[in-house]
């Protein structure tokens, strides 16, 4: 829930600066009791929005320079968090409207995209992953409400439909269904009985009959087996890479290169320390 948070924070945040710039005169309001300049609008948007603001904004500015995010990238992410939030999000996108949430989406995969440029993988970090695997599967699942429908699928997987375009349309599991089902890797007392006991029993690429479980119906496909290192290299490569993506002082780290090198110089007297103070709260958070 933590991204779907910024995802609110920063929608509200936006949609204010959307506000203050669009005040094209001295007064934005007139009333008996007197006017409300634009000095005073800004200088209230600034105290209850601007640290968010100025920080997405020069961060747009300044990854922008170095990296590109299309529409096509954005429109994904964006239906990605649609899926995976569902009803939340449609309220913040009702609330503050989809171009702001678009725009957030892309200073996100903006940052996302310097934190990968940083990121090192090392023969060591692979052997370390690999090692940690032993007993493992990887696995993706279909899960629907009821027998009827996971026969239905199985059919349709039968027929040559591809199991992860199936889990999109058919999974119930908003954990996975975006990414067609993938569970990961997990090994034995991971999953309920009735799921452990069906994939265990799979080889890699096979696909099991509907699995009943407390959840509803499993129909299962274990994706991946542990094997000799050098076969596994590659993919694991990518995996460690994207964990490291996902960690906080990753993605800190490639902020902080990006504002020093593009010389970043907050003028405003009371956001001057701004950038300070969001790399000393992200270093406590990394503590933490």
């Amino acid at each position: 829930m933590k991204k779907f948070a910024i995802v609110l924070a920063t929608a509200t945040s936006l949609l204010a600066l959307s506000a203050c710039n669009n005040a094209d005169s001295e007064v934005v309001v007139e009333t008996k009791a007197g006017n409300i300049t634009k000095d005073e609008f800004y200088e209230a948007m600034k105290d209850r929005f601007g640290g968010d603001v100025l920080t997405e904004l020069v961060h747009e500015k300044v990854l922008s320079d170095k990296y590109e995010v299309t529409d096509d990238e954005v429109q994904k992410e964006f239906d990605n968090l649609k899926t995976q939030y569902g009803a939340q999000f449609e309220s913040v996108i009702q609330a503050q409207g989809e171009d702001v949430v678009k725009q957030m989406v892309k200073v996100d995969l903006l940052r996302k995209k310097a934190a990968e440029a940083e990121v090192e993988v090392t023969d060591e970090d692979i052997k370390a992953y690999h090692e940690s695997l032993e007993g493992q599967i990887r696995a993706s699942h279909i899960l629907v409400e009821d027998e009827a429908t996971a026969k239905e699928v199985k059919e349709k997987l039968d027929a040559g439909e591809k199991f992860e375009n199936l889990a999109k349309e058919h999974s119930i599991d908003p954990g996975s269904a975006q990414n067609g089902g993938d569970l990961g890797w997990f090994g034995e007392g991971a999953m309920v009985k009735e799921f452990q006991d069906a994939a265990f029993k799979l080889k890699e690429g096979e696909v099991s009959a509907p699995v009943k479980s407390e959840f509803g119906y499993h129909i299962i496909k274990v994706t991946e087996t542990v094997k000799p290192l050098e076969e596994m290299k590659e993919s694991l490569t990518e995996e460690v890479r994207k964990q490291k993506v996902q960690q906080p002082d990753t993605v800190q780290s490639a902020l902080d290169k990006a504002l020093k090198d593009s010389n970043v110089d907050v003028k405003d007297e009371d956001l001057k320390d701004l950038f300070k103070a969001e790399e000393a709260e992200e270093t406590e958070e990394t503590k933490e």
